[in-house]
């Protein structure tokens, strides 16, 4: 009898995690929990055809099929995560039956059981700042020779010495911005460590993904504990109010996605 292939999003502490019945999971599968070494993991049936080892590798090459998968995913983490510690698992983590469930719980249980510990009571809160875009500036006629024994060009243009002199302040006021743009994201970030319990700097974000105007110059995480949340969300909005040239965005509460890792042992084919 070939095994059940069961798609595992996250880890609860055994007992704490009360799915409902109506939630539902990557490609509609239903949600329930599988305990273990005194943890829970959160899982859905998931088929072979798609999930087994060469589909599944196959899958990850299409980007229509990874963002449904992490939509399922995150709905999942999200529901778990609002009421309980959720220790959210690497996309696509795949185990073979209840026994290979079982299996990855008791292989990461100290690492499993140490993050809970840490995070318990404890959000991610996601903070972008984007530097606004400078206003194309009016460009520089273009040079023209001048006349023998005069300084400048006729009918507004002008000569080469000064359509230089205005490409250099242009390049100078678009450098001063993204200076005082890459200022205002370490004052953004230093005041939200100090205030949050950890932080981590992830990869700026393309533009293409994100669909924001404006250059991304950070892309922070931080961690603050639930009873927190209103002083850390008032301090955001007045540097937001404060910034001048960014714009800061208030992403969360999420699950500490930023703030977990997989351990030794754990994950796909377990």
């Amino acid at each position: 009898m070939t095994e059940t292939l069961h798609y595992a999003y996250a880890v609860v502490p055994e007992g704490r995690a009360d799915i409902p019945e109506e939630l539902r999971g990557v490609a509609g599968a239903g949600v329930r929990t599988v305990a273990g070494s005194g943890l829970a993991a959160v899982v859905s049936p998931v088929s072979a055809a798609d999930f087994d080892e060469q589909p599944l590798r196959a899958h990850l090459e299409d980007m229509r099929w990874l963002e449904a998968t992490a939509r399922g995913h995150q709905q999942v983490v999200d529901a778990v995560a609002a009421q309980t510690c959720a220790l959210p698992l690497r996309l696509a983590t795949v185990c073979r039956g209840e026994e290979g469930v079982r299996r990855m719980l008791a292989t990461g249980r100290e690492h499993f059981q140490e993050t809970i510990r840490a995070l318990d009571g404890r959000h991610e809160w996601g903070v972008k700042v984007y530097a606004d875009p400078a206003p194309d500036p009016a460009p520089a006629a273009a040079p023209a020779a001048a006349p023998s024994g005069t300084s400048g060009g006729a009918g507004g243009r002008i000569s080469g010495r000064d359509y230089l002199r205005q490409r250099r302040a242009q390049r100078q006021s678009r450098d001063a911005s993204s200076r005082r743009a890459e200022e205002w994201a370490r004052t953004v970030h230093e005041t939200l460590g100090r205030s949050a319990e950890d932080s981590r700097l992830h990869r700026p974000q393309d533009a293409r993904l994100s669909g924001q105007t404006g250059e991304n110059v950070l892309n922070g995480a931080y961690l603050v504990p639930h009873e927190e949340a209103g002083a850390f969300t008032a301090l955001v909005g007045g540097l937001a109010d404060r910034a001048e040239g960014v714009r800061v965005q208030l992403t969360g509460p999420w699950a500490p996605y930023s703030f977990t890792g997989p351990p030794s042992g754990a994950g796909e084919g377990a």
